[in-house]
Parts: C-alpha cells; sequence; structure tokens
C-alpha cells in the first residue's frame, strides 16, 4: 500500500473534507428562496461586517407586487404568545429595507460570497447586502428559568424576505407564505491585548490592592486576582470574599441596570492586625453553573445549549449612547473585619475594591474553523517526541523526522483539521494499525 495512501486514509477517516456550507429558506408558496454564506457576522467596533446574500424570486405570482427584503436588529421583551393577541413585545431598533426585484437602476456589485451563491441558485437569483451601523447592540438572549416557556428576551437580529405592495405600508397585510426569514447574529471577539490588568487600591481602614492578571480574558479560562493586605488598623481580617459580577444595561425607553453575580467564593483567610498578606486566587465563571439563574445574559446562539456566557460590549469611545442590551463585568474582592471580642462581628466592616472586568470569545485564527481533534490521537503521550516542529501537507508527510508531526488539511479554504502529534514512530504505527490494520 502506498504511504501517502495510508496517511491520507487516515485523515479522511478522522477529519472528513471541509465543505463551504451555505443557508437557505424558502417560502410556504416556494416564491422566494434566501441564500447566506453564513449566519454571523463580526463587528469589529469601528466597522461590521456586510451582510450579503442572495435571493431567489419566481415572478410568476408575483401579479404586479414586489420582492423587498429587511434587516431589522430589534429587542424582545415578552413572550411572543402576547402577539397573537395583539400586543407587540418587540421593539425594533433599527431597520433597513432594499428593494430586489424588479431590479432598480445603479445596483451595487456581487461580492465573491455572492458569486458563488447566484452559481448556486441560477438565472432567478438576485443579490443584496446591508451595512450595519457599528453602534448597534450584539446578539444577546436573557436565560429563561426553568419554568419558562417560548422565546427568550433578547437583542436579535431577523433577515427577511416578503412580496409586498410597497416596502413599509402599515395598512397592507402581508401574508405568511410570501415570507421567508433567517436569524443571523451579531458578534464580537475579543481584541489582541498585551496590556497588564486594571489595579483598585483602598486605603482605609486598611491598605487593600487587587489586581487582574491580565486585561482581557477568554470564556471558560480561570481569571487570575493578586490580592494583597497590610492591614494596619486594629482590627481582624476574617474572609475574603471574591465575586465575579454581571452587569446588564437595558437601554430602551429608560436605561436599566441588572446585576447578577455569575461566580463568588468566600476564602476563610485570618489575617491579624498589624500584619500583611498576599495571595493569587482563581475564579472561572461559567454558564454551567449558572444555568438556571433567570435573566443571566447569554450569546445570542442559534441553537439552544450552544452558547457562554454573553461577551463584554466593546464601542468607540465617544459614540452616541447606544440601545438595545450592553454587557460588562467587574470582579469585586470584598475583605471582612472584625474587632474580635464578645461583640465579633457586630462591629465589624467591609472593605472592597471593584476592577472592570472583560470576558470575551477569542478570535478565530485566519481561515481556519472549528478544530476537530482525533481524541484516539490525542491520547497517545508526548514522551519521547524531539527535533524541530514541521508543518505537513497530506501529499507531502515523508519529509516528516521522527519526533513531532504537525499535521493540518491543505486544498480547503475552510480547514476542519488541525491535528498536532506529538508521535514517534512507533505510536504512529500503532495508530495505524488500530485504524486500518497497516503497519509502515
Amino acid at each position: 500500500m502506498c504511504y501517502s495512501g495510508v496517511i491520507n486514509k487516515i485523515l479522511s477517516f478522522a477529519f472528513p473534507p471541509s465543505q463551504t456550507r451555505v443557508f437557505k429558506k424558502t417560502s410556504g408558496n416556494g416564491d422566494l428562496t434566501l441564500y447566506l454564506g453564513k449566519r454571523d457576522f463580526v463587528d469589529h467596533v469601528t466597522s461590521v461586517d456586510i451582510v450579503d446574500g442572495v435571493l431567489k424570486v419566481d415572478p410568476a405570482n408575483l401579479n404586479g407586487r414586489k420582492v423587498f427584503v429587511y434587516l431589522a436588529c430589534a429587542f424582545r421583551y415578552g413572550s411572543e404568545d402576547l402577539d397573537v393577541i395583539g400586543l407587540s413585545c418587540r421593539r425594533d431598533i433599527w431597520v433597513k429595507r432594499v428593494q430586489v426585484f424588479p431590479v432598480l437602476a445603479g445596483g451595487i456589485g456581487k461580492t465573491p460570497m455572492q458569486e458563488a451563491l447566484v452559481k448556486k441558485a441560477g438565472e432567478q437569483a438576485h443579490h443584496f447586502s446591508f451595512e450595519m451601523p457599528n453602534n448597534l447592540p450584539c446578539s444577546v438572549a436573557l436565560q429563561p428559568g426553568p419554568s419558562d416557556s417560548g422565546k427568550a428576551c433578547g437583542v436579535d437580529f431577523e433577515l427577511k424576505a416578503y412580496i409586498a405592495k410597497a416596502a413599509d405600508d402599515g395598512d397592507e397585510v402581508i401574508e405568511k407564505k410570501d415570507t421567508c426569514r433567517l436569524m443571523i447574529r451579531k458578534i464580537q471577539f475579543s481584541p489582541a491585548s498585551t496590556k497588564a490588568g486594571p489595579k483598585a487600591e483602598i486605603t482605609s481602614p486598611l491598605q487593600l490592592s487587587a489586581s487582574l492578571g491580565k486585561e482581557n480574558y477568554y470564556h471558560g479560562d480561570p481569571i487570575s486576582i493578586n490580592v494583597k493586605i497590610n492591614n494596619d488598623s486594629s482590627k481582624v481580617v476574617k474572609k475574603i470574599k471574591i465575586t465575579v459580577e454581571q452587569n446588564t444595561a437595558v437601554v430602551l425607553y429608560s436605561s436599566d441596570n441588572y446585576v447578577k453575580a455569575v461566580c463568588s467564593e468566600e476564602f476563610g483567610e485570618t489575617i491579624e492586625a498589624n500584619s500583611t498578606f498576599e495571595k493569587e486566587f482563581t475564579m472561572t465563571p461559567l454558564l454551567a453553573n449558572n444555568s438556571e439563574k433567570r435573566g443571566i445574559a447569554v450569546d445570542g446562539r442559534l441553537k439552544d445549549g450552544d452558547t457562554n456566557l454573553a461577551s463584554t460590549t466593546l464601542c468607540e469611545s465617544g459614540e452616541k449612547e447606544m440601545q438595545g442590551i450592553i454587557i460588562s463585568y467587574k470582579v469585586k474582592v470584598s475583605v471582612s473585619l472584625s474587632s474580635g471580642g464578645l461583640l465579633g462581628s457586630l462591629t465589624g466592616s467591609d472593605v472592597v475594591a471593584e476592577l472592570p472586568l472583560i470576558l470575551m470569545s477569542p478570535k478565530p485564527a485566519a481561515n481556519w474553523s472549528k478544530s476537530v481533534i482525533s481524541s484516539d490521537l490525542m491520547s497517545h503521550s508526548s514522551r519521547g517526541a524531539s527535533g524541530p516542529e514541521m508543518v505537513l501537507c497530506t501529499s507531502d508527510w515523508m519529509k516528516v523526522p521522527p519526533g513531532k508531526l504537525h499535521i493540518s488539511d491543505d486544498g480547503h479554504s475552510n480547514v476542519v483539521a488541525l491535528l498536532t502529534l506529538y508521535l514517534n514512530r512507533n505510536h504512529f504505527n500503532q495508530i495505524l494499525y488500530s485504524t486500518i490494520g497497516y503497519r509502515l
């Protein structure tokens, strides 16, 4: 058997080739078909990804009507059940409409994504694009309680195609069969930063200094908090409590703030009067530990269960007030003092230091999608690995010396496999034999 064929067979078994994914939705009457190349659009703070799509229109049943597409950012603050009785619990924050058919003169050019979608959809396909302003909130949902039902409150983005006589006529009734829609997300990723974390100092009645290990943290990463205490008071420190709080600012008709503790822990540290203390604590706020808390803000994922705590909202300095839901976090370090004696905690007090926290998802590497890792391969030990790490394409694997292997898939614009093996030749032979019954 050819060695390269063996490797390609293993890689294709563990990591099937990447396919470009297209999202499609068809109206009830079959006259409209909406195509999108992606449903996540990134807010880069100073700009937002263009929403570029294609709509296939069958003009046979239009009867003089036109076809429009709109993109809306809306805040839903009530159950969809109330819409049935005429009470709308949805407020549009921003809406933009374009006419797709008949095609207007002076249209915009196609993006590479639209070129591919038009080829897929055929001759009746028409392209459209939307530019979102950078002062819109990101997609956020407020977690419902265990007994709640229906769509969660929050901010969402809806792309809708419809057949109507006019783009926006409040008196015209548009039938559901004449519409099709796709929900999309506006998201932000953590900016690259090497800055030191924020620091806070309190000087009375004792000297408390608290700082974070770095400026930005990713969801799921432990947050390091360094605490220094110079207890030059006459009281005794009985405990230290550290809390990570999520602040949800809902800005619509008025501004309301909701504060939820997403991670909290007490440490029984005793610091006597006229003594010093220094220690680094770690906290890891996770949605899994807050799954039954009503009102926790989560990232507006399209599928249930595939989400994190909501990311910090980033916006340009000096930008006009943003509407919708704005998310921020802070770390509170609370030091409890008591004077001791019979009165104990009755004469105690708390000293609190607060630190701003940026909690977000990391920006994906360019041209890479979510990695798929073979558990069988990764379970092997890295002992015995030696030599420099090399990048190996599937067609060029024989150039790897014994030691580290770094295998990446080539020939696809969206790579699904990034596999790093710290294996020697014997380990690799074991994997070959267990996978396809063959040894090199």
